[in-house]
């Protein structure tokens, strides 16, 4: 089963994807392929540049192709990127390598390619 993430509650990165999520995949064990996650509000927080979690996390989505896509408005409300609220272009600034910054139909167009067969939202 293909699955995507979308981190969306309070403290959803920072303790359910680093310290439950994450270590499962690392391990293979998490059950599901995982084919992308999405990062809202302060979640975004956890895909900075240096953030141990966050660098993690790149080079297992780097490994395993999995999509990581941070709300365009989050992260430049956040100064985790720069340039304009979709339908404008934004571009990471400090974020792990791989990252993209979107909107909703920017996820749907990167993963229409590699669909998931379920959506969680944590």
């Amino acid at each position: 089963m293909k699955i995507a993430y979308v981190f969306a509650t309070p403290s959803a990165a920072s303790y359910k994807l680093a310290t439950m999520i994450l270590p499962q995949l690392e391990e293979q064990r998490h059950g599901a392929q995982v084919v992308g996650m999405f990062f809202f509000d302060d979640n975004a927080w956890m895909l900075r540049a240096g953030d141990p979690a966050g660098e993690r996390l790149a080079r297992l989505a780097a490994d395993q192709g999995i999509l990581l896509m941070v709300c365009d408005q989050c992260a430049l409300s956040r100064g985790l990127a720069e340039g304009e609220h979709w339908p404008g272009e934004a571009s990471p600034l400090g974020l792990v390598e791989g990252v993209q910054v979107g909107c909703f139909p920017d996820l749907y167009a990167a993963l229409g390619t590699n669909p998931p067969d379920q959506v969680i939202t944590l």
